[in-house]
């Protein structure tokens, strides 16, 4: 037995990653073509049933997939979406359930009584609404960002589906009581309460704040603790376990599971540049990128194996083909529908009541996009299973819930590719990110200076000091010269240095691994050498990763109301150059450049800093003419060189 478990798990990992593999090499969706595989593979012989536990989802799968994308979730960028969240995530979640109650309610009610057949009860239809009203988390952030979406979209989208499950179970909660309050009156028992909207706003409020305090009292509680891990490993061991921590500790008081992990994730990946060190947040980035893509894959592998045994079961039901048809297909326009209905009128309003001046998605196409970006998943197929046995129709529910959770996945989710080129919504800038980026490190580089500068005592050596500061400014000039590239490539100082580092990497890499060869020292040195030279290559394959490879048609920075100084706001956007083919200083002495600054005050233009002779900065330093611009095409940012500002 326990070597048939062994085998079907390492079969499933196999599938899951030759799946994904293959939707990378031919361009479409992981999640979109593990279910495809996996509606095949239940029918084929060999393949034994799967049949999803409520309980493994809930508790095994659910966690730790909302905590991996919680402690990557911006708290400040969440924070300024709240409203755009709150709206998705508890309005429409309560809105859609309602709507698809009262539709399932309408077809399956009326035409089994037509049928002589026991009708479907309210609760019923309700509890159905509510499994099949929350998004799922995976598929809509991994086909949003891979599809280029404005990282705003993003990440009202990651928060709407970080949050909506706990509604989504609260209603399904409330649903099921009042079933059992029925089913208890219909046996004679009068000692019942049936649920009533004061009960059940009570009870969203009780499981919410009750959530969002264990969340934050584990927040607090695992911080502490990780603060005093140094050790990698260990620090890697807890990550693992917050969630289900934070998960157990609030369902054993009844309260909100979900949004305990979520707030859990959100306080523990914010303060994490605090709480922990370089090396245990690059070790828990790795674990939890694959502890998540083992999951979020698996997770859709197995809605697609659910197919065959439920479309079994199906068969069993009374109801004629005809009605579960319509009734099917009557739910699956109802969610696909209830959501822009919802949505455009919802926040149409909400910015007419708050002003214009809330973050939000205000543009049409953005609205569109996501309320297109509605893609069920695990969370609908595991809450179905929860539906007693003895509920009316069951099978038909069950099958209601797969053919929402793999339509929208197969229709909405192949489609938002196409939906958001044909609307043409720009995506994240790579070459703005990368100048916001060069901007971050500059001052960062300042920052580090004046400590060192406070420091340093007559007794330090000079060569360490100059050392030091030529590290800090290298890794800031790297991020200026992936701007302002011509049309013909050419390497830049940076990428000098990282392909000579790398060969010399590769030669020290050899040199240790003949002397393990050799077993003249101690594996365990050896090792530590090793790591040593795998941290540095890292951080060069990284850097060439990031590379950005081209421009913007035209590269600009808005910066925030107040954000930008007196010398930006004062400084002319065009100027005059006096030497518009290069810089002034090296086509007198015949010098060469890496990019080109022009002064906004007197016409001069003079290399960057990245150049050997940096003639930009020594322009200011001897005029104090504060603000330069990019001479490069297609860029017009500005920078100030005395508050150190991008404008």
């Amino acid at each position: 037995m326990a070597v048939h478990i062994a085998i079907m798990v390492v079969a499933l990992v196999a599938v899951v990653a030759a799946g994904a593999a293959l939707a990378r090499r031919v361009g479409v969706s992981a999640p979109l073509l593990l279910v495809v595989i996996g509606v095949a593979a239940s029918y084929l012989p060999f393949v034994p049933q799967f049949e999803l536990s409520h309980e493994v989802v809930l508790v095994g799968f659910l966690p730790p997939l909302l905590y991996s994308a919680a402690i990557k979730t911006s708290l400040v960028d969440f924070s300024k979406h709240r409203r755009s969240i709150g709206l998705l995530s508890v309005g429409l979640v309560a809105f859609t359930t309602i709507g698809v109650g009262l539709v399932a309610y309408w077809l399956l009610g009326s035409a089994a009584k037509s049928q002589g057949l026991e009708p479907l009860p309210l609760w019923a239809a309700f509890a159905i609404g509510a499994v099949v009203a929350p998004p799922d988390a995976v598929a809509a952030t991994a086909i949003a960002k891979r599809v280029g979406l404005p990282r705003r979209v993003v990440t009202i989208l990651e928060g709407e589906s970080l949050l909506n499950d706990a509604t989504a179970l609260v209603a399904l909660r409330t649903a099921l009581a009042a079933g059992t309050a029925s089913i208890a009156l219909l046996n004679g028992e009068h000692d019942v309460h049936n649920p009533t909207p004061l009960s059940v706003g009570l009870d969203f409020l009780l499981a919410a704040g009750g959530g969002v305090a264990i969340g934050l009292v584990c927040a607090i509680v695992l911080a502490k603790v990780r603060k005093r891990f140094t050790d990698p490993v260990l620090d890697t061991t807890l990550s693992l376990t917050a969630p289900f921590i934070a998960y157990i500790a609030a369902e054993e008081v009844h309260a909100s599971g979900v949004l305990s992990v979520v707030v859990t994730g959100l306080l523990l990946g914010h303060k994490a540049p605090i709480i922990q060190s370089a090396a245990s947040r690059m070790s828990e980035r790795t674990n939890w990128r694959t502890f998540q893509f083992l999951l979020e894959n698996t997770v859709f592998l197995l809605i697609g194996l659910q197919t065959r045994w439920i479309l079994d079961d199906l068969s069993h039901s009374p109801l004629s083909t005809g009605t579960i048809a319509i009734a099917t297909v009557g739910v699956f326009l109802a969610v696909i529908l209830l959501r822009p209905i919802w949505l455009f009128p919802v926040t149409l309003l909400s910015r007419r009541i708050l002003g214009r001046s809330r973050p939000g998605p205000v543009s049409w196409q953005a609205l569109v996009v996501v309320s297109w970006a509605g893609m069920r998943g695990v969370v609908t197929l595991a809450a179905v299973f929860i539906l007693p046995e003895e509920t009316p129709h069951r099978e038909v529910l069950v099958f209601i819930a797969l053919t929402v959770t793999a339509g929208t996945l197969l229709l909405q989710g192949s489609t938002l590719p196409w939906l958001v080129r044909r609307l043409r919504l720009p995506g994240p800038d790579p070459a703005e990110d990368a100048l916001q980026e060069a901007a971050v490190l500059q001052g960062a580089h300042r920052a580090a200076e004046a400590e060192l500068d406070r420091l340093i005592t007559p007794d330090d050596p000079q060569e360490v000091i100059a050392l030091l500061r030529q590290r800090g400014e290298s890794r800031a000039q790297a991020a200026w010269e992936r701007l302002g590239r011509p049309e013909t490539e050419y390497e830049t100082p940076s990428e000098a240095y990282r392909r000579l580092r790398i060969a010399m990497l590769d030669a020290e890499r050899s040199h240790i691994l003949k002397v393990r060869d050799d077993g003249l020292v101690a594996d365990e040195v050896l090792q530590r050498a090793q790591i040593q030279l795998d941290i540095e290559e890292s951080i060069l394959d990284r850097a060439e990763a990031d590379d950005v490879g081209g421009q913007s048609e035209s590269l600009r920075i808005v910066p925030p109301p107040g954000a930008e100084c007196e010398h930006l706001a004062q400084a002319p956007c065009v100027l005059t150059p006096n030497t518009p083919e290069g810089c002034e200083e090296c086509l007198a002495v015949g010098g060469t450049w890496v990019h080109l600054r022009l002064c906004l005050q007197c016409g001069h233009v003079g290399c960057c800093d990245s150049s050997p002779e940096r003639h930009a900065s020594k322009h200011f330093e001897s005029t104090r003419h504060p603000v330069m611009r990019s001479f490069e095409p297609g860029e017009d940012w500005r920078w100030c060189f005395i508050d150190e500002k991008l404008g």
